[in-house]
């Protein structure tokens, strides 16, 4: 996490507000509210903090009946409150690769990263079912900073779902990259998988969806 943020925020309800949001589409005060032991002023108070510093912004949410209702949700900047295992410097290496080694070779040097790490997740996988590994790959990836779950909607199918990305700057730089993390996905799972990517403001969720 970056600290100097951590620092700007400088409360622990804040945190557990964007930590909140973090898993979500967004919530209401209320929602937020039912989340967390804290009043609606009290919540509503810091959410019109975070909301100033530019860590949440707002919307409008259409109701079945009545008036829209305000939700906040996180914006691109809480990202950096996250965990990162890529940084400016990774994206400076693979920069200067490619202008010593050529225009394949950030990708090249990519694809062997994420075969090795292929390699030791199939090594460790658990599970005789795709369920079983399914959930056992959401484990291994939510500690890993990936905000991960596995999923059995009744209209989505089965999917794991992932609302962080500690290597964001790469997938924006190296689209090559998603397709590496699928490709991944397919191999421990043992079935083909679809990666659905759905952004928005702050939010990040990226749905590996597979039969089971």
């Amino acid at each position: 996490m970056n600290q100097r943020l951590i620092s700007e925020i400088g409360r622990t309800q804040r945190l557990e507000i964007i930590n909140s949001l973090k898993r979500t589409r967004g919530l209401s005060v209320n929602q937020l509210v039912d989340k967390m032991n804290m009043s609606y002023m009290g919540i509503k108070q810091h959410c019109i903090t975070l909301h100033r510093d530019g860590y949440l912004d707002t919307w409008r949410r259409p109701q079945k009946m009545g008036r829209p209702e305000m939700v906040y949700r996180l914006t691109r900047r809480s990202h950096d409150l996250f965990q990162a295992d890529s940084h400016q410097f990774t994206l400076d290496l693979l920069k200067a690769a490619q202008e010593i080694y050529g225009p394949n070779a950030p990708e090249k040097l990519l694809y062997n990263i994420f075969k090795k790490k292929t390699t030791a997740l199939k090594t460790k996988a658990k599970g005789d079912t795709v369920a079983e590994r399914a959930k056992w790959l959401a484990h291994v990836r939510d500690g890993e900073g990936y905000m991960a779950q596995f999923i059995n909607d009744k209209d989505d199918g089965p999917q794991i779902l992932e609302c962080h990305s500690p290597i964001m700057n790469l997938l924006e730089h190296y689209p090559i990259t998603g397709r590496f993390e699928q490709d991944m996905f397919e191999a421990v799972l043992g079935t083909r998988v679809r990666r659905q990517v759905n952004r928005n403001s702050g939010l990040y969720e990226c749905a590996f969806h597979f039969a089971l």
